[in-house]
């Protein structure tokens, strides 16, 4: 049927009536196709008998209605939906990969017209195939050192919209699985000014939300994603304070509402690590203490508090030594009767016994199993003890131990808490040695 569409196209190039009628019988057995994805076992006889070729080189065709019939056919072959075992999948998609998909996937969304329907469903079906292919990290990878995708996407995201609709928001959502997936997407994304652009889009809601259960809620959301991969590479740290991010979210601490926790979040990536020294400098000089510390002794969830700690832990960790921005801080910790101690503690002690009381579960179940049983149970083990606070608990230790070791005022304050209930500085040893022997 694709050979006689062509020859009739050739044929009568001027004269599309002479063709009409092979078009909508080639539409039609391409939209036949869709059953195939209810019979995976196929997926390999398929690419055996060079059909996903042929049905690939369909995105090339001059009608973009069946190039877009076909993308369409795509995305539900590849479609997570789908039970197929990986096997199949990787069969299907290698084959498709091998006749060129990606780059006629990048032409037709660089041909077709949002203004249009059907061309601005067909540029939601190449996103989505997009999105399917990115469940592999190599592909991922791929579609981030291409050329064309990455730019796509950043001026996608970008474009002037009165209400945001639901491709810019799905192709901020691809951006965000992207930078997701690998480094090298981040630095190429990083390279292409993506950070300054990122926080330009975000600006307009450091005081304004988006309503809820909207596109443009999921498009805000997947762009503090993107912006929070950036900052975990060296260099998109750089770009960040260079745009002035670490003012923004400080602004958006103080007076956002959907935009608070994700900025406490942005800014514990852009001051971790052993490249956040820079990013803590700033924000004691931006005056950020003050914010941090306001935020510290409220009350606030799981997520907001592992964070704010994280925070924390990284400017004592990365503040220079006897540093006027370093003075600042411990300062704050001793100020007004020690109570931002005495705050640490008592969410040092709600950890704890969170910790403690699934330890103690895990004892009991451990000593009803062999050696090899255990070893099968370790990884879930961790991971109720990470959802019971283990995370959080190593990091206000972290905090502890730092004051402790840096000021004698706060170390007696400290030690005078443990000794409220019988305990030592041991404690706080324990759980670093904890730490240490699992991260090794």
């Amino acid at each position: 049927m694709i050979s006689k569409n062509s020859e009739l196209r050739a044929k009568f190039e001027d004269d599309p009536q002479k063709f009409m009628g092979s078009e909508a019988d080639l539409d039609a057995d391409i939209k036949a196709l869709s059953i195939l994805s209810e019979h995976s076992d196929l997926y390999g006889e398929f690419a055996k008998l060079g059909c996903v070729a042929s049905l690939v080189s369909l995105l090339s065709h001059e009608n973009t209605d069946i190039a877009i019939d076909s993308i369409e056919i795509i995305n539900e072959l590849t479609d997570e939906d789908v039970e197929a075992e990986q096997g199949q999948w990787d069969l299907l998609v290698d084959a498709m990969l091998e006749a060129d998909l990606l780059s006629l996937l990048y032409d037709n969304i660089a041909r077709l017209d949002e203004e249009n329907e059907s061309d601005r469903a067909g540029v939601y079906h190449v996103l989505s195939v997009l999105e399917n292919l990115s469940s592999r990290t190599t592909i991922a990878e791929t579609l981030g050192l291409d050329p064309p995708f990455l730019p796509w996407l950043l001026q996608r995201i970008q474009k002037k919209e009165k209400i945001i609709t639901q491709n810019k928001q799905y192709a901020a959502e691809i951006l965000a699985i992207l930078l997701q997936s690998s480094s090298s997407n981040r630095t190429r994304f990083i390279d292409l000014e993506g950070v300054d652009i990122l926080l330009q889009l975000l600006s307009p809601y450091r005081k304004r939300d988006p309503a809820k259960g909207t596109e443009e809620e999921e498009y805000v959301e997947n762009l503090f994603d993107s912006q929070t991969c950036c900052v975990d590479e060296p260099n998109g740290k750089t770009k960040f304070l260079e745009a002035e991010g670490i003012e923004l979210c400080l602004i958006m601490l103080k007076e956002g509402k959907m935009s608070k926790p994700r900025a406490l979040r942005l800014l514990d990536h852009a001051l971790g690590g052993p490249d956040g020294a820079a990013c803590c400098e700033k924000l004691v000089e931006a005056a950020g203490l003050k914010v941090v510390f306001n935020a510290f002794m409220k009350k606030h969830d799981n997520q907001a508090t592992e964070h704010l700690l994280g925070i924390l832990a990284s400017m004592l960790r990365s503040l220079p030594a006897n540093s006027a921005e370093r003075i600042r801080l411990l300062a704050k910790f001793v100020e007004k009767d020690y109570d931002k101690i005495d705050r640490a503690m008592k969410i040092r002690r709600e950890y704890a016994s969170k910790v403690v009381a699934v330890d103690k579960e895990i004892q009991i179940e451990r000593a009803k199993l062999s050696v090899e049983e255990q070893e099968n149970r370790a990884d879930e083990w961790l991971s109720r003890r990470l959802d019971a606070g283990l995370y959080s608990l190593q990091t206000v230790d972290v905090i502890l131990a730092w004051l402790v070791a840096e000021d004698s005022g706060a170390k007696k304050r400290i030690l005078g808490l443990f000794g409220e209930r019988d305990e030592s500085l041991d404690v706080i040893r324990a759980t670093l040695q904890g730490a240490s022997q699992s991260s090794s």
